[in-house]
């Protein structure tokens, strides 16, 4: 019998616009590895950047929200796991899960903590200090906590956020799995291909412009590159990225070596031949795939302790982690212009690479841990008795809006 898995999306997987497509082509990519039949069904609209599934043997549905045509379609498919694309899909679709097809195993990838990013941008536009109460009061943070504990297993993509879940919000571990990007090691094949120091000139920066921590990365971009450019005068900073917002192109400025390109056709290739990335990302949660992507392309980088947050544990970074922008601009112009420093901090990009985001490894956790859930369904949830008791709570009161809205649009 087939082993099938529905992915239901929050968008269409666009693996060249963000990091979340990549991430979900990499989930994707383990189950067919493991000859599981996948179906990925999302109530977005298909945009043009839009990856092809069928091509990679992947089943495209489109669905429809408060409707009990989605009923029928996974009552038909009755898939082993269904994995939800953040909790917002867990939300709208997780009680009809559970209702039609309630020995399906229910997986929510979280992406990255969307109450934890929310609150800190909220935070900071205040001026205060980010602090765990602010979670804890905040109605964004239940919302998200109790999808988690309603899911069999949430993956979880970074370090900082397991020990946050475990140790503020008391998650049952059971519950949670440490899976951050799945990538592959890099090998000397791979570092042979890259560019030398001397073939590579300017700064880049590279980001997904629906996601606001990148809009803001820009803007603090643009306030630090008149000091940058005073030490080096001919550097340039190219912003590259999807969905280029009006405040964005309005900073291109060629004489001053500040220039928006836009929509990158390959983003590795672009951030490969860029001497450092910058990123001084000052709220945000999860892990950054622009700072990844610099390891995988020998790209020194120089970022906040935001954006290296969970991603290198006690591993020296690949260039420099500052929140002090003076410093952070020092750094910058040091890396830029010192090639034993350059070097020496590629080399700590591999290593990141390679001891933490290893895909074999992190991909035969994975699949074990779904088989053991599989195997002990029914016992997995009774020792989750906040979940069940969420989940009957909350079946109830979604399940009635959602069929009033139903009859609504009817």
């Amino acid at each position: 019998m087939d082993k099938k898995v529905l992915i239901i999306g929050y968008v269409w997987v666009e693996p060249t616009s963000s990091a979340a497509g990549s991430r979900m082509l990499q989930l994707m990519n383990v189950f067919l590895e493991n000859n599981y039949k996948i179906t990925f069904a999302s109530p977005a609209q298909k945009g043009n950047k839009a990856l092809n599934l069928v091509e990679l043997g992947v089943d495209e549905v489109q669905i429809e929200l408060n409707s009990s045509s989605f009923d029928d379609f996974i009552s038909d498919l009755n898939p082993h796991i269904v994995i939800f694309d953040r909790f917002m899909m867990e939300e709208q679709f997780g009680w009809r899960v559970a209702e039609n097809c309630p020995d399906a195993i229910r997986v929510l990838d979280t992406e990255d903590l969307h109450f934890l990013r929310k609150i800190r941008h909220q935070q900071l536009k205040k001026g205060e200090e980010f602090s765990n109460e602010a979670l804890l009061q905040s109605d964004d943070t239940k919302r998200e906590i109790a999808s988690i504990l309603r899911c069999d297993l949430s993956l979880i993509i970074s370090t900082y956020e397991m020990e946050l879940l475990k140790n503020v919000f008391s998650i049952n571990e059971n519950l949670l799995l440490y899976l951050p990007f799945l990538l592959d090691k890099i090998n000397q094949e791979a570092v042979d291909s890259w560019y030398s120091f001397e073939d590579r000139k300017h700064f880049i920066f590279i980001g997904n412009y629906f996601h606001k921590p990148n809009v803001d990365t820009v803007l603090q971009l643009k306030q630090i590159w008149k000091r940058i450019r005073k030490k080096l005068p001919d550097a340039e900073i190219h912003i590259y990225g999807a969905y280029l917002t009006q405040q964005i192109q309005q900073l291109h400025q060629p004489k001053e070596g500040f220039i928006v390109k836009g929509y990158a056709v390959d983003a590795q290739e672009v951030v490969r031949k860029a001497k450092v990335v910058l990123a001084p990302i000052r709220f945000g949660a999860g892990i950054k795939g622009k700072l990844t992507e610099a390891m995988l392309s020998g790209t020194p980088s120089i970022t906040t302790s935001i954006g290296a947050e969970g991603m290198h544990e006690d591993l020296p970074w690949n260039g420099f982690v500052e929140d002090d922008l003076e410093v952070f601009v020092e750094k910058a112009v040091e890396v830029y212009t010192d090639k034993n420093l350059w070097e020496k901090s590629q080399q700590n990009g591999i290593a990141i690479i390679n001891t933490m985001y290893d895909k074999e490894k992190l991909a035969k956790i994975f699949i074990q841990d779904i088989n053991t859930i599989g195997k002990n369904l029914v016992k997995h949830r009774q020792e989750n008795f906040l979940g069940s008791l969420l989940q009957y709570q909350t079946l109830q009161a979604t399940k009635y809006m959602s069929k009033w809205i139903e009859e609504k649009n009817k």
